[in-house]
């Protein structure tokens, strides 16, 4: 069982930057491979990145590539989300997952899911 807490969403002027968290428990986190979505009001839930066990192997979806940037420090049990030069098109509620799976890049391969944080981008 793997638990997951997601920080650090708010709000922000188009341009600015972003670091979210997502602290895990359970004692097998870096077995997983960490993925971060994010949903819209009135959209499906959307892949954003994801980060392979040893924190290597990282994907992003074409819409971040580049501005966002995913990391994780095993010891801590958290992952991170980089958000930089944040768009009003990036607004949403933004989630951490985990998978068994490696190269995880849709939810249903995802089986613990945090909460939720939300991120405003104002223009």
């Amino acid at each position: 069982q793997v638990q997951l807490v997601e920080s650090g969403g708010g709000s922000v002027q188009a341009g600015g930057s972003l670091r979210l968290s997502c602290a895990a428990s359970g004692r097998t986190f870096n077995r997983y491979t960490m993925g971060w979505f994010r949903q819209a009001p009135g959209k499906e839930r959307e892949f954003v990145g994801s980060i392979g066990w040893g924190g290597a192997g990282t994907t992003y979806a074409d819409s971040v590539e580049g501005r966002f940037t995913i990391s994780r420090d095993n010891a801590k049990n958290t992952v991170y989300l980089q958000m930089n030069s944040l768009k009003p098109e990036d607004t949403a509620v933004y989630y951490c997952a985990a998978s068994s799976l490696i190269a995880a890049t849709r939810a249903p391969m995802y089986v613990y899911w945090g909460q939720g944080t939300q991120v405003t981008v104002s223009s």
